[in-house]
């Protein structure tokens, strides 16, 4: 028995940039933390020939081309497993709802496979698999940030040149700015799932030809590197306030990026101390992230009035790993 277990992510600026047609052309950078909020995979010897897949469905298949499950039956084709396991997801949270849960669902099983074969993999090899999977094999129109923070954990500032490598640094972030900053970020779930594909879909296609969308997303580029400035010099007002910059912004990249629920509750919280936020993944629903630096009770007692449950969270700075080898 196999048990890998894989942060979820928080993005903290510059998102969007990690799509392959902004990144392509213009070069990517963000910068992400990933969450003590994991998705657990088990790889098990099967008894019986065979695969058993077992997540919000089980499937039990004689050879690994019939599994339904995409991200799983090309772990299996890259790694060169055929038959003989049993595969099982847990998570901490549930799949669309913006958390990066793909990725690290991807990145998780292919820790874990990787471990039952003997083989020996870099954190930045793992994500790049994985995002291979997700970009090249099954042309889904998402980007590398869930996958790259997922493997490695901490937060970091990522850059993506022209040619999709991936660079990263660990933010110098003092331990009293780290407990600041978890204490300040207060995450709620709005109860709105959604796949992400369509919008990530349309902002992709807004990114080739609308150059107000291209200059949007420089915008958003620079306030990355700005959120990436304000963190490690420990000016969490400053990052609070750059959050709400790039709500304002982002907004304008696509339609689909927020609702009138979400733009109520947001207002709702700006005026009860929140100085920023943003709705966590491509948008639409999930979860909303919100900076409060003060007052943070009459912040939560204003968003329980609207039937949102928060959702609290500190950082992992160990990315995905085996936490169990029997």
């Amino acid at each position: 028995m196999i048990i890998s277990r894989t942060p979820f992510r928080l993005p903290l600026g510059g998102g969007g940039t990690d799509l392959p047609a902004y990144y392509s052309k213009y070069s990517g950078y963000f910068v992400s933390g990933a969450l003590n909020k994991y998705m657990y995979l088990a790889v098990h010897n099967r008894f019986e020939n065979g695969l058993r897949i077992g997540y919000s469905k089980t499937e039990i298949v004689d050879n690994f081309e019939r599994v339904k499950h995409p991200l799983v039956r090309e772990s299996l084709r890259l790694t060169g497993i055929k038959e003989g396991i049993e595969i099982i997801s847990f998570a901490d949270a549930p799949a669309f709802t913006g958390l990066g849960s793909s990725g690290s669902f991807t990145v998780g099983l292919l820790r874990a496979l990787y471990e039952h074969k003997r083989v020996f993999k870099r954190p930045e090899e793992i994500a790049e698999d994985a995002c291979n999977i997700a970009i090249n094999r099954l042309k889904e129109p998402s980007g590398k940030q869930d996958e790259y923070v997922a493997s490695l954990g901490g937060i970091r500032e990522y850059k993506i040149d022209t040619n999709g490598v991936v660079s990263s640094r660990e933010l110098k972030v003092s331990d009293d700015t780290l407990a600041e900053l978890e204490n300040g970020i207060l995450m709620f779930y709005t109860g709105v799932t959604r796949s992400s594909s369509e919008i990530l879909k349309t902002q992709q296609e807004q990114v080739k030809s609308n150059t107000s969308a291209i200059e949007k997303m420089h915008k958003i580029k620079y306030i990355g590197q700005e959120s990436c400035k304000a963190l490690e010099s420990g000016d969490l007002k400053a990052f609070g306030e750059l959050l709400h910059e790039h709500w304002i912004v982002k907004r304008g990249v696509t339609d689909s990026m927020s609702t009138d629920s979400i733009d109520r509750w947001y207002k709702i919280a700006r005026e009860s101390g929140a100085s920023g936020g943003k709705i966590i993944g491509a948008g639409g629903g999930g979860f909303l992230m919100l900076y409060c630096d003060n007052g943070r009770s009459k912040l939560r007692s204003s968003l329980a009035k609207e039937g949102l449950v928060e959702y609290r969270i500190r950082f992992d700075f160990e990315g995905s790993k085996i936490v169990y080898n029997s």
